[in-house]
Formats: C-alpha cells, sequence, structure tokens
C-alpha cells in the first residue's frame, strides 16, 4: 500500500475496505483471535530508567510482587532495586514493570501496558507488553498523518494490525521491534483521537489469503505504481503483493523526485567502472523500478562494461527508491587525442540520453564558456557527433539550462599548448 495514495483514494471518496482492495488484490477481510503483543524499546543498555507519576508495581522472577515510589527507578544489569520502602536488592530476573491503574511508564517515553526487563549477556532489555489495539493507537499516527481522511487512517489500521502479526519474531521473546525493522511505535506521546478511532472502529480486523494474515506491506509513496514482493525481494513473492497501479499517488510530494546530479567519475568510482564513463543505461523489472544499472566505460580505446544491482545503486548515491531514470550527457574526444595544428577539424562524440535542451560549449584559457551548437542525438541510442576546428587549445563540453558534463580538452599545437 502506498500512504500517499491511499489518501489520495480517500479524497476520491472510497472507503477502506476498498482502499485494501486495491493494493492487496485477492485479500479478505478477518478477524484475528491475537489480542496481546510484546515490542521490543531496548536492548544491550548498561541502564534504563523506568518511571511513573504513580506507585508502581514490579514482579520478580520468582512470582514476588515490590511496590515502587512514584517518580524514577534507575538500575543496571546486576538488578538492583530500592523496593517495599527497603534498600536496594537484586531480584530474580525476569522484571515485570507494572503502572497503577489509569496510569502509564515511561522509559524515555510513556507506554501503555507493562514493561518486562531481563539481562542477557549482563546487558539490559525492555519489552513494552500490551493489547494489540493499545499497540495500534501508538502506531498509525507515527506511520501516517493523523490530520489525514478516515478512510486512509482506517486502511493504515487494518494494514499495521495485519503486519505486525505477519511479521512476528519467530526465535525471539519479543513480536516486533518499534522501529523501522518492524514498524515505527511510538507509544501514548503520538497517539491522536483520530487515530485512535480508526483502529477502534476496525478493531480485530485483519487482511486474510488462503486462510493466513498477510503480510501488508506498505510504504510513503509508490511513484504511481506499486513494487511487487518477488521485485523487491526476489522469488516466488506473494499472490497479493504485485505490482499495482497507484493512481492517486500524484498527490505525494515523493511522487517525482530528483535529479540527482552525478559526475561519470563519480559514478564509475561507486560502480568499479574501468577508464571514463561514457554511457549508461537501466533495465527493468516488471515494477517499473530499476533491476541492473549497465555502466560503459572507455579506457585505452577500448571499452568496457559493468552491471551493478539496482538497489546497489540507490544505497550508493542515497536515492529515494530504485524507480529512477538516467540521463546522460556524455563528450568524448578522439582516440587517441593528440595535439593538433591550429584549424584541424576534431571530430567529437557523445551520448545526450533523458536529457532536453543539451548543447555544446567551449572555453578557451581565461575565458568563459559559450555556445558552440545544439545537440540533436539519435532517437533511440542517443549517440552524436559534432565537429569543432579549434585554432587555439579549447576545452568543450555539454551543458543544460540546469547541469553541465566534465569537459574535455582538445590540445592546438603553439604558445598555449601547456594549458
Amino acid at each position: 500500500m502506498g500512504q500517499w495514495g491511499a489518501q489520495g483514494y480517500a479524497l476520491q471518496g472510497y472507503t477502506y475496505d476498498q482502499i485494501l482492495s486495491a493494493y492487496y488484490p485477492g485479500t479478505t477481510l478477518g478477524e484475528t483471535s491475537t489480542t496481546s503483543i510484546r515490542v521490543l524499546l531496548a536492548s544491550g543498555k548498561k541502564k534504563l530508567t523506568i518511571s511513573s507519576k504513580q506507585p508502581f508495581t514490579v514482579t520478580d522472577g520468582d512470582g514476588f510482587e515490590h511496590t515502587l515510589p512514584a517518580g524514577k527507578t534507575t538500575f543496571g544489569p546486576a538488578l538492583k532495586l530500592a523496593v517495599d520502602g527497603g534498600p536496594s536488592e537484586a531480584l530474580t530476573p525476569p522484571l515485570t514493570f507494572a503502572p497503577a491503574s489509569g496510569s502509564n511508564l515511561t522509559l524515555i517515553r510513556p507506554y501503555r501496558g507493562q514493561i518486562v526487563v531481563d539481562a542477557p549477556g549482563k546487558k539490559l532489555r525492555a519489552i513494552n507488553v500490551l493489547p494489540l489495539e493499545q499497540y495500534l493507537y501508538g502506531v498509525v499516527p507515527a506511520e501516517m498523518p493523523s490530520t489525514w481522511l478516515d478512510s486512509a487512517l482506517a486502511a493504515q489500521a487494518v494494514a499495521a494490525r495485519s503486519y505486525a502479526l505477519a511479521n512476528k519474531q519467530a526465535a525471539a521473546p519479543f513480536d516486533v521491534y518499534a522501529d523501522g525493522r518492524s514498524q515505527a511505535y511510538l507509544g501514548v506521546s503520538a497517539e491522536t483521537p483520530a487515530a485512535t478511532q480508526a483502529v477502534d472502529e476496525t478493531a480485530g480486523e485483519v487482511l486474510l489469503y488462503a486462510g493466513h494474515v498477510a503480510d501488508a506491506l506498505f510504504s510513503s509513496s509508490t511513484g504511481g505504481w506499486t513494487q511487487s514482493a518477488a521485485d523487491a525481494f526476489g522469488a516466488p513473492g506473494r499472490p497479493y503483493l504485485v505490482s499495482v497501479k497507484d493512481p492517486y499517488d500524484t498527490i505525494s510530494p515523493y511522487h517525482d523526485w530528483g535529479p540527482v546530479p552525478v559526475t561519470g567519475k563519480i559514478l564509475g568510482k561507486a560502480v568499479g567502472a574501468v577508464g571514463r564513463v561514457v554511457d549508461a543505461t537501466v533495465k527493468r523489472n516488471a515494477s517499473k523500478r530499476v533491476k541492473t544499472l549497465k555502466v560503459t566505460s572507455r579506457s585505452n580505446g577500448s571499452l568496457h562494461t559493468v552491471s551493478v544491482g539496482g538497489a546497489a545503486v540507490a544505497s550508493a548515491f542515497d536515492l529515494r527508491s530504485t524507480w529512477f531514470s538516467v540521463g546522460v550527457l556524455s563528450l568524448q574526444p578522439p582516440a587517441p587525442n593528440p595535439a593538433i595544428t591550429p584549424g584541424t577539424r576534431v571530430t567529437l562524440t557523445g551520448v545526450v540520453r533523458g536529457v532536453r535542451g543539451a548543447l555544446v560549449q567551449k572555453r578557451v584559457k581565461g575565458g568563459t564558456w559559450q555556445r558552440v551548437k545544439a545537440v540533436v542525438p539519435a532517437a533511440t541510442t542517443g549517440a552524436f557527433t559534432v565537429s569543432v576546428k579549434p585554432k587555439v587549445t579549447t576545452d568543450y563540453r555539454l551543458a543544460t539550462a540546469k547541469d553541465a558534463a566534465g569537459s574535455v580538452r582538445i590540445r592546438v599545437e603553439g604558445a598555449n599548448l601547456g594549458w
């Protein structure tokens, strides 16, 4: 599901079940019998501070309940706490902290439910145990703006509930993380009336496929098409996580993004290309994202190619996703490129693809860039040639109104040869 697209659907009058059906084809709404969830709040800590505005309790691993005064309680891996009004004593793990009725516990931020603490490897770990619906009170407003329409928030509530249950950690003492490793959970401080209403109105509802809770993956913006699970994570994918059109994602500020200027030198270094980069092309998957980027470079008169996965490219250049295109401004001197006599005709070759308004510019030593001529590249390949007759050593480059590529130098025999 695309969250901006879900809001777009809502603006068009779609109900939350219609929104979910559009993004997760083949799923049906059902009910879950799960009523609680365990959320990892902290791990590997040397110290924790749990507090409450009212007196609260802690039950140790032997089953004994102890009282703690209102305020802060700080402890380390030895689990020594001043309980029952007495001096500090080591308690048997795990420790289950519980608030008074109508109150909450705070561990950096306030949370509903209980907080269970143990100390594996002499490092503290804290897990929030609470009702599933109360967990969602702190998830939905953290994942989607609460000012959005009710049907978008309700779709988010069902997707978040389904995602949490479909992605429980199998071999851990907790079910989900409180961050992007699962989904954002910010506790009581994030709760809003609108998000809480969306959770309550869809209480217990999950997406089902073939009798199992669907892995209802979602993202902020899709660019107009969602990405299939097979394309994102590899085969076999999931029948309900296929690439579908997302027509109302156009309201997203990230529907279109870029451009991200990258020099050929930087691109070549990132992908391990040999020599000077002369071209770059993409191969797309069925979800319209870049599967591979092929970079062509020239070294010692020979062409070399290297292919890199789209995800690796997106990571290397901090792109928003693998749905990107590559615009090319590439100008090459003749090979070899010896010094010439003044006025000799020289043919420069290049590629202009995915870029409009490109032209060739020139500059002599001490001068500014001046227009030579507009470029008319071949429709399919983007290739072009341009002839120049420099009288002195001159730099040439490709440029648009916003960008310019690296220059090439044609050396002319004479007084300025050493420029």
